[in-house]
This record gives C-alpha cells, structure tokens and sequence, in this order.
C-alpha cells in the first residue's frame, strides 16, 4: 500500500489513524485514501485493540427472558449511534436470572466491551453483578436502587399528565383511566400525572374512576364491562397500555358503541403493529424506547458518565389519531 502510494508505511498509518496527532498534506492523504481503495484494504480491528486499548464493541445486555415488542427499538438506537463512532453492538439475551446475566456479562468483558448497556422492557429496578462496574454502563428502562449508574427513563409522569391534558381540552370531564399492574413504575408515575391534569383543571381526581388492571387485551375488555355495567359511564377511557385498549375497544363494540362518536379511547406505548393499524386508529403516547436506545449508547462515547444525573428523563409524546374526540353532544347515543 505505501509503495502504490508513494509514501511510507508511517505516513499511510498517521492516515488511516487520525487520532495520531500527524499532520498530513491533503494531496498526500488523498493518494493513501485511494491505494487503500484499490487495495480493499481492511484494517484490523485487533492489532488497533492492542495498541489503543479499546475494542470498538459495545455489550448490550437485555435483562428479560425474551425480547419482546420494544426490544427491537432499543436495540435499533443503540446500533446506530454505536456504528456512527465506527464500533459493534454485541447483544446478550440474558434473563431475571442473576446467573444468567452474571455468564452474559462475563462473556462480555472476556471480549473486552468498551462499555455496556443494560435493557429492560417496562422500567424497574434491576440488581447488577459486580462485573458491570469495571467498564462504563448506562443502563436503559431500568435503574438501580443506589442511583449509582446513569439511566434513562421515559418521562411518565409527564406523558400521563399530558395524555389527560388532551382530553380535557376536548372537554372530556368524565374519565375513566384503566391502569395496567397497580405496582408497576409505569402506572403509579402515569397516575401522578392523569391527577396533576385534573387538578389543573379544576377537577377532583376522586370524582374519577380508576381500576387496575394487568396490561392485557382480556383485561382492558372485562374493566370496560364492569364500568358500563355500572352505569354513569364516561366519556372517555385512558388504557394502561395499547393491549388494554384493545380489550376497551372491543368492550365498547360489543355494546354498540362507536369510536370515537359515542365514546373515546386513548391507549399507551405505540406499539408497533399495532396501535397505527386498528380500526379507528388509536391515539395513545409513545413510549421513547428508540431515542433510550441511541441516549444510552452515545453517552458511553462522549466520556462523561461521571457528570450525568443519576436519571434522564425523555419526553414520551402523545400521538393523536382517529380515537379521540368531543364528547357527543347531549351525552352519550344510544344503541
């Protein structure tokens, strides 16, 4: 390569090694740059370990024992913000298993990760092996009891203040928000924010009706029943997750209910596949698991983990479709 060049082997190393501190003529890079074109020329990335110390790879540990729906979005921004610093994002499906997470993670640093990401689906507090501290690591949906670890957290609280805000505005003043598991994370900062909208407006959070559920279709179907049955229904449904929307959904079809001119429904995460393609096509908030994703790789590269607040929040948007509207004028239509 330096011959078809014309340079030598230490002018075509200071090229393809910019952070060398040389300074090369452009003429001169240009004619390296070409040979190496010619050439197809690859470097190798474990002589470039050796002398930097640094692997170029990224460990990506999922914590669950599958990867579910929002895995893959997480996984697409770390990558890509990964690949922009010219590195490799190595995932591991790890499990709640402390052992299984204890093999992954040395599995990780035996290949000599330059940092590590650890996931979750739906936000908790995860224990880490001790290993997961001798490299840098963010942690993404997930924290750590000692706020040791920088992570990164969709806004809930925000995202359930702002979902009911929308609501109200379309003068909906009878709710009835269908939570997902009462312990959750997610549930109890969403519900921090449904009452802080209703205060703001005036509104007594008790005056409103709240029952929990457990994040699934059958779920969001048999608390729709229940509170029609009651009668005095709402105007408007907030469901813990798009799934229980679902369930809402198909409740108030069953009922002869129209979406949304007798009633509206709003859902929650945006799931994939889901949400965008039901019938009317639900308005819900958008869980950030793509922006975590790329959040939680970046920082690993900028070197400052050290000046991070134990939490960032991200904004979770609320994404208006064709599931929401004014309340029916007169009060709910008849079958």
């Amino acid at each position: 390569m330096a011959a078809l060049a014309g340079v030598s082997n230490a002018t075509v190393s200071f090229v393809l090694n910019p952070d060398s501190g040389q300074t090369i003529s452009a003429p001169t890079r240009e004619r390296v740059l070409s040979a190496v074109a010619e050439l197809g020329y690859r470097p190798d990335r474990a002589a470039q370990g050796l002398r930097t110390g640094r692997s170029a790879t990224v460990g990506f540990v999922t914590l669950d024992d599958y990867f579910g729906a929002f895995a893959g979005p997480t996984i697409v921004g770390a990558h890509e913000a990964v690949m922009a610093h010219d590195s490799l994002l190595l995932i591991e499906s790890a499990s709640r298993d402390s052992r299984v997470t204890t093999e992954s993670v040395e599995d990780l640093l035996a290949r000599r990760v330059d940092g590590l990401i650890f996931a979750v689906e739906g936000t908790r507090k995860v224990v880490l092996p001790d290993g997961a501290r001798s490299v840098p690591t963010v942690l993404a949906d997930c924290f750590v009891a000692d706020g040791s670890l920088p992570c990164v957290l969709p806004d809930e609280v925000t995202g359930g203040y702002e979902s009911t805000k929308l609501l109200l505005e379309l003068g909906h003043t009878r709710l009835a928000h269908l939570t997902g598991n009462p312990s959750a994370w997610a549930t109890r900062a969403r519900l921090r924010g449904f009452r802080r909208a209703l205060k703001q407006a005036g509104l007594n959070p008790a005056d409103q009706i709240v029952l929990s559920g457990n994040f699934h279709i059958d779920s969001g179907h048999d608390l729709t029943r229940r509170v029609l049955a009651a009668g005095d229904p709402p105007t408007a449904f907030l469901c813990g997750n798009d799934r229980m929307a679902v369930g809402c959904l198909l409740a108030l079809q069953h009922e002869g209910l129209r979406v949304p001119d007798d009633i509206s429904v709003m859902g929650y995460d945006d799931q994939h596949s889901l949400a965008a393609e039901l019938r009317p096509a639900l308005t819900t908030v958008r869980l950030p698991y793509y922006e975590m994703g790329r959040w939680a790789a970046e920082q690993l590269f900028d070197g400052a983990l050290e000046q991070l607040p134990a939490q960032t929040l991200l904004h979770c948007p609320v994404i208006r479709r064709d599931s929401v509207a004014r309340p029916a004028s007169g009060g709910r239509r008849s079958r």
